[in-house]
């Protein structure tokens, strides 16, 4: 394996962001779960309860060589609402709220360039950028939500148009049959 790096991203519901980070090239693994909060080994019941701290996240395993981090927080804010606090949707609760858990100096650096451009563009951007601590792998039923579920109403209305969208403006990012 070549140079893998790990990025991890909360941009509202966990199923939204695997399906969407699934289909990118140099994307060698997505797992949905639970980071920035302060209890250990979190249930989707503590996490909904915006008690835990945590967010929705999803832990992206990718080979730079093929898909850059920028390439990924390109992705990552195009396909949720970076302005809007503790919401994405009609999903409401600090569990989605917008956050970069970053986990290399470099990745902290591009994230907050990355925001700094977005506000200078008049973007009010409240995704927070926050070290990476911990992450807790969701549970089984939430793993590849999408791919077994997609005839659930919930997936045709929200992440159908999602990757829909990515694939009329990131035809280049997805992966083909052969990748």
């Amino acid at each position: 394996m070549n140079n893998i790096e790990t990025a991890v991203f909360g941009g509202g519901c966990f199923w939204c962001t695997e399906a969407v980070f699934s289909s990118l090239k140099g994307v060698e693994d997505v797992k949905p779960g639970y980071a920035g909060g302060t209890v250990p080994n979190p249930t989707y019941e503590q996490v909904c309860s915006g008690n835990t701290g945590h967010a929705e996240a999803t832990k992206i395993v990718f080979d730079p060589s093929k898909i850059t981090y920028n390439d990924l927080l390109i992705v990552f804010f195009a396909t949720h609402d970076p302005t809007t606090l503790n919401r994405q949707g009609a999903d409401v609760g600090t569990q989605y709220r917008s956050a970069i858990f970053f986990t290399t100096p470099q990745q902290e650096v591009e994230a907050k360039n990355f925001i700094d451009k977005l506000n200078q563009d008049g973007k009010k951007v409240v995704t927070e950028v926050t070290p990476f601590t911990e992450f807790y792998f969701a549970e089984d039923y939430h793993q590849k939500y999408y791919e077994k579920n997609k005839d659930n109403p919930y997936c045709e209305a929200t992440i159908s148009p999602k990757l829909e969208k990515l694939q009329a403006k990131f035809s280049e990012l997805l992966k083909t049959s052969n990748s």
